[in-house]
């Protein structure tokens, strides 16, 4: 029984017992949420309210400067966009005078005569007559390439796009076949046009061209398509048909309009002059 009513009168051990008197002691026991508590919670409450603050009044003062620099961003874009909008007009503008004045020069060097064979030549004037209309058009589930030139071993197309060096293969080759007019979508080829690409597009002097390419060309139609065909272009245009699914279709017209090109400019060739001899 000594035992037990020592346990009951003992129940803390003394160890125990001793650390929480010293704790008592210290002035650091009690709750959990002391006055030191409170305080440190207070202060970091009236730091972080702080900060809140300091940067919304700064937000707030910076707010004005960046509306206005956005404000002056915007107004320089619209400046500038108004005066490129400009600029366009007046390039087409001096294009027209200038294309007058070369159809003007053509009439008055020998009206339908010599001049009129070289303006038609040279693409300078609108041209009409029998020819051939070729179009040309990408396969039904044409793909892009993953490599960016998926031609530069096989020569033909594995993606079903019709590319520039296609084009250039099909002008190449009306010309050598008796065309005496061409044009690409509305577009007149000169002695000076250039059939590049500019990623997927296909670019007729400068200009972006979209499938399907209608191809007219001015010539002696029956004799021109034959010729066309059994060349060796007219071959390669074929072979991309069968094996790659480009959609090619020619046929024979009796009367062909082609337009005039935009401007014809001559900045390098000087006309001879061929001196007498006494």
């Amino acid at each position: 029984m000594s035992l037990l009513t020592n346990v009951m009168d003992h129940s803390l051990d003394d160890g125990y017992a001793e650390a929480a008197a010293r704790k008592r002691a210290d002035g650091a026991g009690g709750l959990p949420r002391t006055v030191r508590a409170k305080l440190g919670l207070a202060v970091g409450l009236v730091l972080a309210a702080l900060v809140v603050t300091v940067g919304a009044a700064q937000a707030r003062v910076a707010a004005p400067v960046v509306a206005k620099e956005r404000e002056e961003l915007i107004d320089r874009i619209d400046s500038e966009t108004d005066a490129a909008d400009d600029l366009e007009s007046t390039v087409d503008r001096l294009r027209e005078d200038v294309s007058a004045r070369q159809q003007e020069a053509l009439k008055q060097s020998g009206g339908s005569g010599q001049g009129g064979l070289v303006g038609i030549l040279s693409g300078a004037v609108a041209v009409h007559g029998p020819g051939v209309k070729l179009v040309v058009d990408d396969a039904k589930e044409a793909s892009s390439g993953g490599d960016g030139n998926p031609r530069e071993t096989a020569g033909f197309s594995d993606t079903g796009r019709v590319r520039d060096r296609d084009m250039q293969r099909v002008v190449n080759g009306l010309w050598a076949s008796g065309a005496e007019a061409v044009s690409i979508n509305g577009q007149r080829l000169t002695a000076l046009s250039a059939i590049r690409a500019a990623g997927e597009a296909i670019l007729v002097d400068n200009k972006p061209l979209v499938p399907p390419y209608t191809v007219l060309a001015v010539g002696d139609g029956k004799n021109l398509s034959t010729t066309f065909q059994n060349s060796a272009d007219g071959l390669y245009l074929n072979a991309l048909q069968e094996n790659y699914g480009i959609r090619t279709a020619i046929s024979v017209m009796d009367d062909v309009r082609l337009p005039a090109a935009p401007s014809v400019i001559v900045r390098t060739a000087q006309p001879r002059t061929e001196k007498g001899t006494s």
